[in-house]
C-alpha cells in the first residue's frame, strides 16, 4: 500500500525523470564514498600538481552543483543567487586547466630535426665535398685503365 500511495504522489509524466535523478544521485554517492574512503592528504600526495588542481576543481564544482540543486528543491531561483557566479568562476579555472593539458598533448616541433630535414632536402655541395668527389672519381677512372694481371689465353 505504501508503494501505491507513493506512485500517486507525483504525475506519471515525471516518473522517467525521477528514475534518472535517482540513478544520478546513487552514482554521485558511490563516487563520493570512493573519495572519502582515502584521506585527502594521501590522495594528493599520489597526484602531480596538475591532477591535484583537477581534483580540487572537480570537488568544488560538484559541491556547488549540489548546492544549486538544493536551492532548486527549496524553491529558490539559483540564477539570482551567488552560486551562479561561483560556478562560472570554477568553470573559467577548469578551462585554464584544460588549455594546459591540451598544450601538453599538442605535438611539439623538434627544431633540430626540422633543420636537418631542410638541410638535407636543400643540399648543395660545397667546395670540399666537390673536391673529394672529383678526387675519388679520378681514382676510380685510373683504376679501370690500368692493365690487369696477364692471364693465359684460352683456346
Amino acid at each position: 500500500m505504501a508503494a501505491d500511495s507513493r506512485i500517486e504522489d507525483y504525475p506519471h509524466e515525471i516518473d522517467e525523470q525521477l528514475s534518472g535523478f535517482e540513478s544520478s544521485v546513487s552514482s554521485v554517492k558511490t563516487m563520493l564514498e570512493k573519495l572519502m574512503s582515502m584521506p585527502r592528504n594521501e590522495l594528493l600526495q599520489k597526484l602531480d600538481p596538475l591532477d591535484q588542481a583537477k581534483l580540487d576543481l572537480m570537488s568544488s564544482y560538484t559541491l556547488n552543483s549540489l548546492f544549486w540543486m538544493y536551492l532548486v528543491t527549496q524553491g529558490v531561483n539559483p540564477r539570482e543567487h551567488g552560486i551562479k557566479q561561483e560556478l562560472e568562476r570554477i568553470r573559467t579555472y577548469m578551462n585554464k586547466v584544460k588549455e594546459i593539458t591540451d598544450k601538453k598533448k599538442a605535438a611539439r616541433l623538434d627544431k633540430g630535426a626540422a633543420s636537418r630535414f631542410l638541410r638535407n632536402a636543400l643540399y648543395e655541395p660545397n667546395e670540399k665535398d666537390s673536391k673529394k668527389k672529383a678526387a675519388s672519381k679520378t681514382a676510380a677512372d685510373t683504376s679501370h685503365d690500368t692493365p690487369r694481371s696477364k692471364r693465359p689465353k684460352q683456346s
